[in-house]
């Protein structure tokens, strides 16, 4: 079986494939530029990995288009053959809990912090100093969390580990009798207006598109903190700088953007408007879900449907 790695995204997953497949295999990567070699070789393939694909370019022998990741949000169904089948992996929903709870945790325990002014001799956040150095605590915030699929799952159940109090918004019912509260997404400002905290997992649809609009941050209480590790269109820009910049909200945590650069070397920023000269955001460059357990899940996933595809099986996490 032919398999093209297409883009630096999905080579990241390449490395040891070979040896999970039970199978005669013939694996290769192409940058995401493509040129005729590349197209050649795309072409040419069974399986395609990759996180985006698009006209021009084709993929004219492809049975799977298998992405190594959640979003699907830059492939373009209808450039890949009618027959070709598309799937997508998890396995990022541990990496991202333990991303949102260490920012969440960071505001309420500040170790770093407490160490430079330790090393420097100050004691400001003593027991000793008395009422003044007292911290805040997670367990007693809530939460409200936009989307319950694999993320959504996953942070709500260390949230509730915490003892915080868990309200979860989503399209379809939920029933978690754990949960103080579930909301169906046309009750999404209800929720945001109950919450000391708002995370958005979900991905970018047609019918998520600037879905955490300017009305949505006028429902939040003054005191939010604000995460996004779900895609960065669900938010719309210029209502999250507005509440920023106009501290209707607290803060934000924010990992998904609005432009991306096309190598990590090049320097770019990830936004239109100049979220770097606030105060009271903390900006990450996509990074919540990269961890090596990541890449060992999905892998396992892409090599599963590899071998589901040559053996005539059902695919999973079959979009189309």
């Amino acid at each position: 079986m032919k398999i093209v790695f297409y883009g630096a995204n999905a080579v990241s997953f390449q490395v040891g494939l070979s040896d999970l497949l039970a199978i005669p295999n013939e694996i290769t990567s192409v940058p995401d530029t493509v040129d005729r070699k590349a197209q050649d070789l795309l072409n040419a393939a069974d399986v395609i990995v990759g996180v985006h694909f698009k006209s021009p370019v084709t993929a004219q022998n492809a049975q799977l288009f298998q992405l190594p990741a959640a979003g699907y949000d830059q492939v373009a169904f209808d450039a890949l053959p009618f027959t070709c089948k598309v799937c997508n992996a998890f396995g990022h929903e541990n990496a991202i809990a333990e991303y949102v709870m260490s920012a969440l945790l960071s505001r309420h325990v500040p170790l770093a912090a407490a160490d430079a002014q330790l090393r420097a001799g100050s004691w400001n956040f003593w027991a000793g100093a008395g009422p003044t150095a007292l911290r805040t605590e997670l367990g007693a915030q809530s939460i409200g969390i936009i989307g319950h699929g694999h993320i959504g799952q996953a942070v709500a159940e260390r949230a509730i580990a915490f003892g915080m109090a868990v309200h979860v918004t989503n399209r379809s019912p939920v029933a978690n009798k754990r949960y103080n509260a579930v909301y169906s997404l046309d009750q999404l400002n209800s929720m945001l207006s109950a919450v000391d905290i708002v995370i958005n997992t979900l991905p970018l649809t047609s019918s998520t598109v600037s879905l955490i609009d300017s009305a949505a941050f006028a429902a939040m209480q003054g005191h939010c903190v604000f995460l996004n590790v779900g895609r960065g269109g669900v938010v719309d820009e210029e209502a999250l700088y507005e509440a920023l910049a106009s501290q209707k909200i607290a803060g934000a945590i924010i990992d998904t953007w609005y432009n991306y650069p096309s190598d990590a070397c090049t320097p770019h920023r990830p936004a239109t408007r100049r979220f770097e000269e606030l105060s009271n955001i903390v900006m990450t460059p996509h990074m919540s879900g990269w961890t090596d357990g990541t890449i060992a899940r999905r892998q396992a996933t892409i090599a599963d449907n590899i071998m589901r595809l040559a053996e005539g099986r059902p695919l999973i996490n079959q979009l189309n």
